[in-house]
């Protein structure tokens, strides 16, 4: 008895599940994954998570008035305020604060704002 053949479209579908199983674990160039981020985005990504997140996202302290979401912030023309979307003006709020948000001059450095300024850039991957 020879080997066993599959027919065409067995040989498709064994195809096509073996490139899904590929992509989900990230390991094909044409999926749709996301660009790694840099080491800088990546320090910036870790410091929103842990001082910007759990208001602009989670609103784990059930603020009744929701902080705006940072998603693609820099896709816009304005910040949410109505203030221009750029880095200076970014980071004169994260430092001065506005409204109910606190300042957090003297928490970040002037390497953790830059991160999290490039964080920031890339829409919050």
């Amino acid at each position: 008895m020879g080997p066993m053949r599959m027919s065409a479209p067995a040989v498709q579908c064994r195809t096509f599940l073996l490139s899904a199983a590929l992509c989900l674990l990230g390991a094909c160039g044409g999926c749709h994954s996301q660009p790694t981020l840099t080491e800088q985005e990546a320090e910036g990504k870790h410091l929103y998570l842990v001082r910007c997140a759990h208001c602009h996202e989670d609103n784990d302290l059930q603020l009744q008035k929701v902080p705006p979401d940072l998603h693609g912030l820099y896709t816009r023309a304005t910040l949410p305020s109505g203030a221009p979307a750029t880095d200076s003006e970014v980071t004169r709020v994260v430092l001065s604060g506005k409204g109910m948000m606190p300042p957090f001059a003297g928490r970040f450095t002037d390497a953790q704002m830059a991160a999290l300024l490039a964080y920031l850039h890339t829409g919050l991957r």
